[in-house]
């Protein structure tokens, strides 16, 4: 079966890992599964979430080849909650795969007219649902917040008063161009609930962890990478009084962080906006 997505920053999620063989990785986005393969052929085993249904069509394939190895959880990643074992590493490529955009008729992308949907899940409200329920303060927060969408009163009043059914339909609504994409952003992350999956999924880290334990994150936009840089920097703090005598060690230490290189840009162009943060369990 052919693999429609490329893994971004693939070599420096292996080179932050380590030595992974016999060890336990969670695949928070298994999407077409490029990091669960990388894993499981460096001879560790693995857990792979993902939310949608498409994931699916890939699945057999890898556990036919590997077996007892590889496990998948057909749920959202801050489902890591539910596992009753701790692990080596919690892996998570954050934003949209390329199979969804590459899928016309799931409503992601503003290149090709579909119904506007957005679901990562296929379940659950769509991004049209969202703006027929939500009033117009509302869908301007989430444009400004999601998208940072600088006149967002006024494109949300146009959005709710013209109730886009399509793609082409909200992306004719929007005369300023350089706004077409931060607004297709901001409709996908709340529809889906993006930031808060992953605060959800970070919060319960730590107690997953074994020792030693590895947590990497490689995001592609501001919104989703402060809560990961945020986060990894209260990991990384000695908690305390700073004043008192005893030396305080943090939970966690810091990975080098890595961004794509001239090579990686020319063989994905959609790698241009990576980078990748990782965190080891020091305690």
């Amino acid at each position: 079966m052919a693999v429609e997505h490329i893994p971004v920053l693939l070599s420096a999620v292996l080179d932050a890992l380590g030595d992974i063989q016999g060890k336990t990785i969670v695949d928070c986005t298994f999407g077409a599964g490029g990091y669960s393969r990388a894993f499981l052929t460096r001879g560790a085993n693995v857990i792979a979430f993902d939310r949608d249904p498409n994931a699916l069509r890939y699945v057999d394939e890898i556990k036919a080849q590997w077996g007892d190895k590889f496990r998948f959880v057909p749920a959202p990643f801050s489902k890591i909650s539910d596992l009753e074992q701790t692990v080596d590493a919690i892996v998570f490529d954050l934003g949209i795969s390329s199979m969804q955009i590459d899928t016309p008729e799931r409503g992601f992308s503003f290149r090709a007219d579909a119904p506007l949907d957005m679901r990562m899940e296929q379940s659950g409200d769509s991004a049209y649902d969202l703006i027929k329920n939500t009033d117009v303060s509302k869908l301007a927060e989430i444009l400004r917040n999601y998208g940072d969408v600088k006149k967002a009163n006024i494109l949300a009043r146009a959005i709710k008063d013209n109730l886009p059914t399509t793609t082409f339909e909200l992306r004719d609504l929007i005369h300023i161009p350089r706004d077409v994409a931060p607004v297709f952003q901001a409709l996908r992350i709340a529809v889906n609930d993006e930031m808060g999956e992953l605060e959800r999924a970070l919060a319960v880290v730590p107690d997953l962890l074994n020792k030693g334990g590895r947590c990497i994150c490689v995001t592609f936009h501001s919104l989703e990478d402060r809560i990961v840089k945020n986060q990894f920097r209260k990991w990384t703090t000695a908690p305390g009084d700073p004043r008192l005598p005893q030396v305080q060690v943090a939970d966690f230490e810091l990975i080098k962080t890595a961004l794509p290189d001239d090579k990686e840009l020319e063989n994905n162009p959609r790698a241009r906006s990576a980078h990748m943060r990782g965190v080891i369990k020091s305690c």
